[in-house]
């Protein structure tokens, strides 16, 4: 019975053993890339506290999270700075803490979690704007 449990417990350790070595790394920016970063969310947070939509709608890509409706400044801050950005989150945006991620695609992305919401950074040619506005799964 000793050399029966021995064998399933054996058996155990060698298949968690891959999974366990396997774990995903958790992604690190490069000293670089995270000044870059922190230039881009000061002028962000700046604005925000102005309550500045033409501001914050200049650094966002457009047509925002690709849809046509959403293609210039002005329909920006109609559809999207006054819905998304409340008092509330303006002030979380301003003291959260962005986290760095890459994506599927490999763009660098830091995101701010607010409640249910994540508000989503990402690394073009033109440098960082904000790409993305979902849901904090």
């Amino acid at each position: 019975m000793r050399f029966l449990l021995r064998i399933v417990l054996a058996t155990a350790l060698v298949n968690i053993a891959p999974a366990v070595a396997q774990a995903p790394k958790k992604a690190v920016a490069s000293p670089a890339l995270q000044k870059e970063f922190d230039g881009f969310i000061e002028k962000f947070r700046a604005a925000l506290k102005a309550n500045d939509s033409a501001a914050v709608a200049s650094m966002s890509r457009l047509p925002f999270m690709n849809d046509k409706e959403i293609r210039d400044a002005a329909q920006f801050r109609a559809k999207i700075y006054q819905t998304d950005f409340t008092a509330k989150n303006r002030a979380c945006i301003q003291r959260g803490k962005a986290v760095y991620d890459r994506d599927q695609e490999n763009n660098d992305n830091y995101g701010i979690f607010c409640g249910d919401t994540i508000f989503v950074f990402t690394k073009t040619p033109a440098g960082f704007l904000f790409t993305d506005i979902g849901v904090n799964d």
